[in-house]
């Protein structure tokens, strides 16, 4: 389970927004359906996520229609507020949302989709366990509107699956990306670097595997030592190391660098999408959250964000259940950045994309540190003169840094 949610104000029952928040209808509006549920919790995983024992009456078969009676909240909030418009992405995830039938995947996004339109084109994303995709599951994703497959692969090494807490078998990526494009959708995979015992090469041959995978898209994460979770209490207790800066970004330099010269291109820190003319294979959701547009998280802890207003779920799904069963918002609460937090967010946002910042964006007295960061070989010079913040591969490694730079 996640750590605690944030402070903020206590959110109307009603999930009413405020009546003087500044909608804009052409801000793009997208939907997240979080799905919190995992036969195993990985060791190094800090999500809002529940095994079998730890749902307190809350049932997996009941879900589907507990988060369809969010929608129809939304709908109505929405559309109080004059904020209703079609969606322009859609992202499962969780938790592990093929743990549900891939009918249940399917009413819920019928039910956004009946709720709020969807434009022509837009994506759609589930996430998955190699284990639980088939070809069946992929052929019902597909006929209900799913457009892209999301695979948690992490490794194709077994010990570093292991060290990773991870259950699948890495034939079982194979056979599920299978089933996603006999089905016509498009692929990503997930993987994570820097796992305790994992050797460079260890993380090439995971290299090795995704790349002949021949997916559309490949994120690449930094294993991160979460306070609460089972391995930040193992390597407090000395029985694994902790990762390696200087290995991590070996690993990084690696990925990167391997994939480019696949044909991938990076377009945001973490993420690299196959370059095809006509084609945009970058994650579009994810887009949307890195350029500050509107969306709606629907599910226990989800977060949602409209007009500069956020506001987050109740955790737990047994709390989340009994609120929407009382025909209350399931909101616990809600806040308004303040500018000094809105500037922290967009700069640590926007600087991870390859598109970068506009300089013009940053208040006047910060924009002289660019130069510093250019010099430093933080910040990509040619890109700098035409008004645009963009990351070297060294500013990459170091994104935190040059944060901190323009924002102190």
């Amino acid at each position: 389970m996640a750590g605690a949610l944030p402070l903020g104000d206590p959110a109307p029952s009603d999930g009413r927004l405020p009546a003087d928040l500044p909608i804009d209808a052409q801000v793009p509006f997208s939907a997240y359906l979080h799905i919190p549920f995992c036969r195993v919790r990985c060791g190094y995983c800090d999500f809002n996520t529940y095994t079998s024992s730890e749902l307190r009456g809350a049932r997996q078969d009941d879900y589907a229609d507990t988060l369809r009676a969010e929608i129809a909240l939304a709908k109505r909030v929405l559309g109080d507020a004059g904020a209703l418009r079609p969606m322009d992405t859609v992202f499962f995830g969780g938790g592990t949302p093929t743990l549900l039938p891939a009918g249940d995947l399917a009413r819920m996004l019928e039910t956004a989709i009946d709720a709020f339109g969807i434009r022509e084109g837009a994506e759609v994303t589930v996430e998955a366990n190699p284990d639980t995709v088939t070809d069946e599951v992929a052929r019902t994703l597909a006929d209900a509107g799913v457009t892209r497959l999301s695979v948690g692969m992490q490794s194709a090494v077994p010990h570093v699956l292991a060290a990773l807490d991870r259950t699948h078998r890495p034939e079982n990526v194979r056979a599920a990306v299978a089933a996603a494009k006999g089905a016509g959708l498009e692929v990503s995979v997930d993987l994570i670097y820097g796992a305790p015992g994992e050797s460079l090469a260890d993380w090439e041959a995971s290299l090795d595997a995704a790349l002949a995978l021949e997916s559309d898209h490949i994120s690449a994460y930094a294993l991160i030592i979460e306070d609460g979770t089972k391995l930040a209490r193992q390597i407090r207790r000395g029985e694994v190391p902790r990762p390696d800066d200087d290995l991590q970004a070996d690993m990084y330099e690696t990925v990167d660098s391997r994939l480019a010269a696949a044909g991938f291109e990076w377009y945001e820190v973490s993420n690299w999408a196959r370059s095809v003319p006509g084609a945009d294979h970058r994650s579009l959701h994810n887009l949307a959250y890195w350029r500050g547009s509107d969306w709606w998280g629907f599910g226990p802890g989800a977060h949602s964000h409209v007009a500069g207003l956020r506001w987050w779920n109740v955790k737990h799904p047994a709390a989340y259940a009994q609120r929407l069963a009382a025909s209350e918002s399931p909101a616990a609460g809600t806040e308004r950045p303040d500018a000094a937090s809105h500037l922290l967010e967009r700069v640590l946002l926007e600087t991870r994309l390859a598109e970068g910042m506009a300089v013009i964006d940053l208040p006047e007295a910060n924009r002289t540190r660019v130069a510093g960061l250019i010099a430093d070989g933080l910040v990509d010079a040619p890109a700098a003169l035409r008004g645009r913040i963009r990351l070297t591969l060294k500013g990459r490694l170091l994104a935190d840094a040059v944060v901190r730079e323009l924002t102190d």
